[in-house]
C-alpha cells in the first residue's frame, strides 16, 4: 500500500512540475529574472557613475578654524566665506548642502566616504592632486608670518633654526617642514591653537594665510604682528575645492554653478561680506 502511495505522490509532482503547480508560465519566468538582472545592472551602472548629487544632497567637509574663510558662528553652526560659497553653489545646483566640521588632515582622505567634497581655503597641490581632483581656484592667497610684537623675525634667512607653530596638513606646514633649515615645526589641529602658543611663547613664529593671520593679528592688536609674505619669498597659492578622484561630470557642475556666481555678482558680495 506504502509503494502505491509513493507512486501517486510521484506522479503528481511531476504534473506539478510540467504545469508549474499553477506559476507563470516558464517564458514568463525567464523574462522576469532577465528584468531583474537588467535592473541590477542598471543600478549597479548608476552607482559606478557615482552621482553624489542624485540623492539631493551634498555632504560638505570642512574645517572651521580658519577665519574668515570657515569658523563656528555663535550659534555653533560652521560659517564664513567658504561656507557661504558651497551653499551658493548647492543652490544653484537645487541640492541641500551639509557641512561637516573636521579635522583639516582627514578632510582629503574623507572624500568619497565620510564626505562628497571639501572646502576649507584649501591650496591646490601636486601632492593632493593626487588623491583628488579640484575644481576652477576660487581665491589667490598668500601665506603671512605672524610674530609677537617687537620681534626681529622680518627675512626668509630669520626663520632658519626657529620653532613654528603650523596648522596640521597646510601649506604652512609645508613650507615649514620642507623649505626652512634646522626649524621645530610644531603641529596644531587648530590654528588658533599655534597662536595661543605664540602668545605663551613656545613658538617663535606661526605661518598662516594671509586672511586668517590678519584675523588673529587684529584680534590681539598690541600682542602680535602679521608680516607680509611677500618678504619672505612666499609664492602665490589658490584655493579650490576638492573634489572625487576621477567624477568628471561633478567637477563640471561645480565649475558651471560657480562661474554663474562670480557672473551674477554673488561672488563679489560673499567677498565684500566675509572678506
Amino acid at each position: 500500500m506504502k509503494k502505491l502511495i509513493a507512486l501517486f505522490l510521484a506522479g503528481v509532482m511531476t504534473m506539478c512540475m510540467l504545469t508549474a503547480c499553477g506559476s507563470k508560465e516558464p517564458d514568463e519566468a525567464v523574462e522576469t529574472v532577465q528584468g531583474s538582472e537588467n535592473a541590477q545592472g542598471e543600478t549597479g551602472e548608476a552607482e559606478e557613475d557615482g552621482d553624489v548629487l542624485a540623492d539631493g544632497v551634498l555632504t560638505v567637509g570642512t574645517n572651521a578654524e580658519f577665519p574668515p574663510f570657515e569658523y563656528v558662528d555663535d550659534n555653533g553652526e560652521p560659517d564664513g566665506f567658504d561656507i557661504a560659497l558651497i551653499k551658493a553653489i548647492g543652490e544653484k545646483l537645487g541640492v541641500t548642502v551639509e557641512v561637516e566640521n573636521m579635522e583639516f588632515d582627514s578632510l582629503v582622505s574623507s572624500i568619497g566616504s565620510k564626505i562628497d567634497i571639501a572646502i576649507a581655503g584649501m591650496t591646490v597641490t601636486d601632492e593632493r592632486k593626487g588623491s583628488v581632483d579640484f575644481s576652477d581656484p576660487y581665491y589667490e592667497a598668500v601665506q603671512f608670518v605672524i610674530v609677537p610684537a617687537g620681534s626681529e623675525i622680518a627675512t626668509a634667512a630669520d626663520l632658519v633654526g626657529k620653532t613654528i607653530g603650523v596648522q596640521l596638513g597646510t601649506t604652512g606646514d609645508f613650507i615649514a617642514s620642507d623649505d626652512i633649515a634646522d626649524t621645530t615645526v610644531n603641529q596644531y589641529n587648530k590654528g588658533v591653537d599655534a597662536v595661543n602658543d605664540l602668545l605663551n611663547g613656545r613658538v617663535d613664529c606661526v605661518i598662516i594665510d594671509k586672511n586668517p593671520a590678519l584675523v588673529f593679528a587684529s584680534k590681539f592688536e598690541g600682542q602680535l604682528v602679521a608680516l607680509d609674505g611677500a618678504q619672505f619669498e612666499f609664492g602665490v597659492e589658490e584655493y579650490a575645492i576638492a573634489l572625487p578622484k576621477g567624477d568628471t561630470a561633478l567637477a563640471e557642475k561645480i565649475n558651471a554653478a560657480l562661474e554663474e556666481i562670480k557672473a551674477d555678482g554673488t561672488f563679489d558680495k560673499l567677498v565684500e561680506t566675509y572678506i
